[in-house]
């Protein structure tokens, strides 16, 4: 695993310490196949990046979605990548855009499950914010498409459109969105108290 207690601190130290989740998920046979295929050199993370460009938020599309299912662009370090070059260079490849982190706000040990089988997955989930860059998949062999969404969109008919899909790995999604829009909506909400 290349994401180690070590760059784990360093990020909570420039990010703050996120809200930590613990959860079970059951996702098909199918799935757990997909996400074993992505584990080269025992990668067992992800990175999800809430990009935001003013009120709105990049998102990508998955030649296997299915419109109108789109997402928060993630995807993982690579051996010797420090977490942060790691984040830009995902956010570049997967949206055009050069980003600034902003925040830690969730990390999520999940236990996928499928016919007897299991699979620890660690999402490490951060709000960043557009420094630069044009809205477009440089990746096109991994994004099919992008688009500036708002909460909103992402919390109403994207939600709805994922967990109709009946794919465990989307609805893993809806519960990773849920837990980071309730994390934003509260910062934002103690920034308007405070000021």
């Amino acid at each position: 695993m290349y994401v180690d207690a070590r760059e784990i601190g360093e990020i909570e130290a420039k990010f703050g310490k996120p809200r930590v989740l613990h959860l079970a998920h059951e996702i098909g046979d199918v799935e757990m196949d997909f996400v074993r295929a992505t584990q080269k050199h025992g990668r067992a993370h992800d990175i999800t990046l809430f990009i935001f460009n003013d009120d709105h938020l990049a998102l990508i599309r998955k030649h296997m979605f299915p419109r109108p299912i789109f997402r928060a662009p993630s995807g993982g370090l690579n051996p010797g990548e420090s977490f942060e070059d790691g984040a830009r260079r995902e956010a570049l490849e997967e949206t055009g855009l050069e980003i600034e982190l902003e925040r830690y706000l969730l990390r999520i040990h999940a236990r996928f499950t499928g016919e007897g089988d299991h699979l620890d997955w660690t999402s490490h989930v951060l709000h960043a914010r557009k420094v630069g860059g044009r809205l477009e998949a440089r990746d096109k062999s991994e994004i099919a498409e992008t688009k500036y969404g708002t909460i909103e969109e992402l919390q109403g008919p994207i939600r709805q459109a994922l967990l109709d899909s009946g794919r465990g790995l989307l609805a893993y999604r809806v519960i990773l969105t849920d837990a980071a829009v309730e994390e934003l909506r509260g910062r934002a909400r103690q920034s308007r108290e405070c000021g």
